[in-house]
């Protein structure tokens, strides 16, 4: 039975370190998240609009799937975590003969690993010690630092550049694992609401994808909030300027727009949307006596408030209707859009303490304007607008950018860095003539390295032409590759 438990765990082991597996994965999770961005998600939509773009069996359908809320669903989750998985059981798998490889450098060559060399030249030289001091200068003058190893029967030189460039893949795998375990994090921990506010107004609440209600531990108020058009009319920018209170004091004051949030306490408030509430905050009228010469003077009057137009008078507006219909003998509000106005007024006398009810416009079977004091007329309309936030915590994202900005480095090593070694031994010919073998070796960009490999023996065979004793003016006749 033993046997069997390791059968079993060894094969789920030779799976998750796979490669294939591995990348199988990771096509998944860039599928889901490309899917992620093209479906509208939840709470950063607003349901009107997601309700447009779908039908209602569709957006039901999505909704099960948890496609609208994508980067937090226990599934999208479970997969970056198999993702991680494979990246960690494949750098295990493979890391102690890179770190070998790394770590201790193959310095000294043989003649059978100098025969196998595709890259190879020798160079005939007077002497051992003249030969390899022509080329330790040669290697200098190109930037390269050599280093001299000592054999059973002579010295050789070994050289090498960005040996770094043997961990690149390793550097990726943990950029990899530091953006999935960022968006793991917040997947369980993170969460993304929806908050509006009125001009004055704040609120501790914030309403998440599901309808629930996520508590902040501080407030936040709106002091005020426009929109900016162009010059046909369309909108600009929208804009709020937003405090936080923490226990009743103002700690932070912001304006933000579409790309610049308010951060705090790792709370971001982005400027999501702006609109008209369908509430009324000044209206402007002309207040006319009746029956007298009196001149007309103007009022301003909010909701609920009550406003003095002479001793004996007063005005308060009872009711605001951006969009009203008559039905069935009653006043009712077809939408919150201000389409077809009409405000419910109370001129009230203090003597008889009577009200009278006066409608703008006039509406029959409800206006007493005929008995009212004063005959008025609207002249300005001033609507109350909210600020729509999108409100997110993300507690992975730092780890995310971290595992972004380690990618950046780890694929600038992988593309641009090559591992260049450079072997130089004095050998004897078939002949019995002193030769320098220069060999050298690249893990990748092998057209640009030959380049670079032609160039150092150039310049060892200017190193050495000085020395004479004899010495072939063409050396690169006797390349052995």
């Amino acid at each position: 039975m033993a046997g069997k438990n390791q059968s079993t765990a060894r094969k789920i082991w030779q799976i998750l370190s796979s490669i294939k597996t591995g990348v199988i994965l990771l096509i998944l999770v860039v599928i889901i998240s490309a899917a992620g961005t093209v479906i509208l998600q939840r709470p950063v939509t607003e349901p009107d609009e997601m309700q447009r773009a779908y039908s209602p069996q569709m957006l039901r359908l999505l909704d099960v799937m948890g496609l609208t809320n994508v980067f937090h669903s226990w599934w999208f989750i479970t997969l970056m975590g198999l993702v991680s998985l494979s990246i960690i059981a494949a750098s295990i798998q493979r890391f102690p003969n890179s770190w070998r490889f790394y770590a201790r450098p193959y310095k000294s060559t043989d003649e059978t690993f100098r025969k196998a060399l595709p890259q190879q030249v020798q160079i005939p030289i007077p002497e051992e010690e003249a030969g390899l001091a022509a080329a330790e200068r040669a290697l200098r003058r190109m930037r390269i630092t050599p280093e001299r190893i000592v054999g059973e029967k002579r010295f050789s030189l070994f050289a090498e550049r960005n040996r770094i460039s043997e961990m690149a893949v390793y550097i990726v795998h943990a950029s990899l694992l530091l953006i999935f375990m960022g968006g793991i994090v917040d997947g369980l921990f993170g969460w993304n609401g929806f908050l509006m506010l009125n001009r004055g107004e704040q609120s501790t609440q914030v309403v998440l994808h599901d309808s629930s209600i996520r508590h902040m531990p501080f407030a936040v108020r709106c002091d005020n909030a426009g929109q900016e058009n162009y010059a046909d009319g369309s909108p600009k920018k929208w804009w709020s300027q937003l405090t936080v209170l923490q226990d009743g004091r103002e700690v932070l004051r912001k304006e933000i727009v579409v790309n610049d949030p308010l951060v705090y306490q790792g709370v971001r408030f982005y400027q999501s949307s702006y609109g008209s509430n369908g509430r009324v905050e000044k209206l402007i009228l002309t207040a006319t006596p009746a029956g007298t010469t009196n001149l007309p003077r103007d009022v301003a009057i909010g909701p609920d408030e009550t406003v003095a137009l002479d001793e004996n008078t007063t005005l308060r507006m009872a009711e605001f209707i951006p969009d009203y219909v008559v039905r069935d003998g009653q006043v009712y509000t077809r939408s919150a859009e201000v389409e077809n106005p009409a405000v419910h007024l109370l001129v009230e006398s203090k003597s008889s303490g009577k009200a009278v009810n006066v409608w703008l416009p006039p509406i029959p079977g409800f206006e007493e304007n005929a008995r009212s004091p004063y005959q008025f007329q609207a002249k300005d309309l001033q609507m109350g607008h909210f600020t729509g936030l999108q409100v997110s915590h993300e507690p992975g994202q730092w780890t995310v950018w971290a595992g972004v900005i380690l990618m950046g480095f780890g694929l600038a090593v992988v593309f641009y860095l090559v591992h260049m070694r450079v072997w130089i031994v004095p050998v004897r010919n078939a002949q019995g003539q002193l030769m320098l073998w220069v060999g050298g070796a690249a893990n990748k960009n092998k057209d640009v390295f030959e380049e670079r490999f032609r160039k150092l023996v150039k310049e060892i065979e200017s190193e050495i032409k000085p020395l004479g004793a004899g010495v072939p003016t063409d050396a690169t006749s006797l390349v052995a590759n």
